[in-house]
């Protein structure tokens, strides 16, 4: 019986943030576009009025966490683009035949995957600062536990679809077809007060509408949904994402 071993997630984990740091076109690609996001849309938007949106606070500080949710989104879910990587070069079955429990190599892949995520929400965190968002001093704990919660459950997902499929181009496509609309139809860019019925609904439905909403609460200081409920739904989400994925990475082979 192969054990979990802390060297096998240490490695894992290792090759993912060095992989991470040494690709400078992935780091400034995956900055670049939320940047755009918060300056173009935050600004371009401050003087339109949301409901849903407390007085005394601006367009810009509604959106900042939906933006860092997107970072975290985004660098997280395409950690899966590596596992089809790994199966096109043989790297995938000389790991899966080593004496280390799959469970391992699944861990330290989801915890890579999470700190580059993370890496670049911080980065985002520190470019809002700087345009002057209004953060709460000591909301980032909480918001660090929401941030881990998305990473986690995008990684998952990842895994999902990357153990399933052989040709990375078609896992980008199909990722792209599926995070787009997971993105717009939480709450990240509008406040669900102002959403039409039906699509509120399919906001509720969104894992990532309750993961936007937390990190609102956390970072500025104002929600739609309860963050108890918040916190419930993204850890039951989280749980699931990341048990069938490590199922459906244990059954693959190279």
């Amino acid at each position: 019986m192969r054990l979990i071993s802390g060297q096998a997630i240490y490695v894992m984990w290792l090759r993912d943030v060095k992989r991470f740091t040494r690709a400078r076109s992935r780091l400034i690609g995956n900055i670049v576009q939320p940047f755009f996001f918060l300056a173009i849309l935050g600004f371009g938007l401050s003087s339109a009025a949301f409901p849903g949106i407390p007085s005394g606070f601006q367009f810009v500080d509604f959106l900042t966490p939906g933006i860092v949710a997107m970072a975290v989104l985004f660098s997280s879910i395409f950690a899966g683009v590596s596992v089809l990587w790994d199966k096109q070069f043989g790297f995938l079955q000389e790991v899966l035949v080593a004496p280390v429990s799959r469970l391992s190599i699944v861990l330290g892949r989801t915890l890579g995957g999470a700190t580059t995520a993370l890496i670049q929400g911080f980065i985002i965190l520190g470019i809002a600062s700087a345009l002057s968002v209004r953060l709460k001093p000591f909301g980032l704990l909480l918001g660090i536990v929401f941030m881990v919660l998305i990473a986690f459950t995008a990684v998952g997902f990842g895994l999902i679809v990357a153990s399933q499929m052989e040709d990375f181009h078609g896992f980008q496509l199909i990722m792209n077809l599926l995070v787009f609309p997971l993105f717009f139809t939480s709450s990240a860019v509008y406040p669900l007060e102002g959403l039409p019925a039906w699509l509120r609904t399919i906001a509720y439905l969104n894992p990532l509408t309750y993961g936007v909403d937390g990190l609102r609460e956390s970072l500025i200081g104002f929600s739609s949904i309860p963050i108890e409920i918040d916190l419930a739904v993204l850890i039951g989400v989280c749980a699931v994402m990341l048990t069938v994925g490590s199922y459906l990475f244990g059954r693959s082979e190279a």
